[in-house]
């Protein structure tokens, strides 16, 4: 079938032609605007969904600040090869002094009084350790690729549809005409 279309000429749908029609004239505008959504819609809400978790994650970094735990308790040694990691209950200051008291992952067999690095938030509630910048950038470029992708997604999948209900509107169209016009032909034929 393709030796039969000819040579590919570029912007063939907005050429002026007798033989264009209507529904030509919107597929091809509804082509053009499902790829521009599609690209730069995917681009900018990448970029805007990148910012936002490197910004976000940037303030981890600068609200977040490492403390030291003391566990309250011993914590008995657990049966085994290697080392485990059980939760045991530890005490911690705020920035202002204030005591806190939570559950942190500690080495079993550990004693009373051992130290434990955490991290806190302003308030003094444990949280994780932030990310480097260099796991933010790749985070946030991560994320960014994903949401864009999937903000791309939404206009190409509409064209599509656009242009599958234009294409089976001028097939009926066609059908129409056909049965109109084929009796007349078949007749001149005979």
């Amino acid at each position: 079938m393709a030796a039969f279309r000819g040579p590919k000429r570029w912007l063939w749908r907005w050429r002026r032609n007798p033989l264009r029609r209507r529904s030509d004239a919107l597929d091809s505008w509804v082509l053009l605007t499902a790829w521009v959504l599609t690209v730069f819609g995917g681009v900018v809400t990448g970029l805007a969904a990148t910012q936002a978790v490197e910004d976000g994650l940037t303030r981890q970094r600068a609200d977040w600040h490492s403390a030291t735990a003391r566990l309250t308790e011993d914590v008995p040694p657990v049966a085994g090869s290697g080392t485990r990691v059980v939760w045991a209950k530890a005490r911690w200051s705020t920035t202002d002094g204030a005591p806190r008291y939570g559950q942190v992952r500690v080495h079993a067999g550990s004693a009373a009084g051992t130290p434990v690095a955490v991290w806190t938030d302003r308030e003094g509630r444990l949280v994780s350790r932030p990310a480097t910048a260099a796991q933010a950038r790749v985070r946030a470029s991560l994320v960014g690729a994903l949401v864009g992708v999937s903000a791309a997604g939404i206009p190409f999948a509409t064209g599509r549809l656009v242009r599958a209900r234009l294409e089976r509107r001028r097939m009926d169209r066609w059908d129409t005409e056909w049965r109109r016009i084929g009796p007349l032909w078949r007749r001149m034929t005979s």
